[in-house]
């Protein structure tokens, strides 16, 4: 994905894998996204039959909302900042929980053109939170993205997709 979706794109290779096994797996999928604000939610709904895998997404892009949309705690957000791995861990939670999904899916990061509290642009967590009951099965990476606004998010929503797409099988 080089660009926001539109509807007359192909989808996107990666998602309509990601969208075959969760049917297949009669699973579901819901995002909590900050720096794509979105874009993980638009690219899986280019893909035909993804009404019946995505519950929907939260598009946190602001950090209070964060919490009162996601359910991060706040005094982790206060220690550790928006851009951290554990605050994505807790949006993909929060995305799975809040959207009642199998799978959820946290991204936060920079996208830049400059740093963020310090953190440089280009640096970019993404978790995932699957099913398991009171410990779902959590995983994650920190990428470091070169490129303008536009291939930061792009990349992290390639590499969300990817994550998944991996865990599923």
């Amino acid at each position: 994905m080089t660009s926001v979706p539109s509807a007359t794109d192909p989808p996107d290779p990666v998602a309509a894998a990601v969208v075959a096994a969760l049917s297949a797996r009669r699973e579901t999928v819901a995002a909590a996204e900050s720096l794509t604000a979105g874009l993980v939610c638009a690219t899986l709904t280019c893909v035909p039959g993804s009404s019946a895998v995505l519950r929907g997404g939260l598009v946190v892009y602001a950090s209070d909302l964060k919490t009162s949309l996601a359910g991060v705690d706040g005094a982790l957000l206060a220690r550790l900042g928006p851009v951290h791995p554990e605050v994505a861990a807790a949006l993909a939670e929060g995305a799975r929980t809040r959207c009642g999904a199998d799978w959820g899916l946290g991204l936060t990061g920079v996208a830049g053109p400059g740093p963020q509290d310090g953190v440089p642009a280009g640096t970019v967590h993404v978790s995932l939170a699957g099913p398991g009951g009171d410990h779902p099965a959590r995983t994650g990476r920190t990428l470091r993205i070169d490129g303008d606004r536009q291939a930061v998010r792009a990349a992290s929503v390639a590499a969300a997709l990817a994550l998944l797409r991996e865990q599923l099988g």
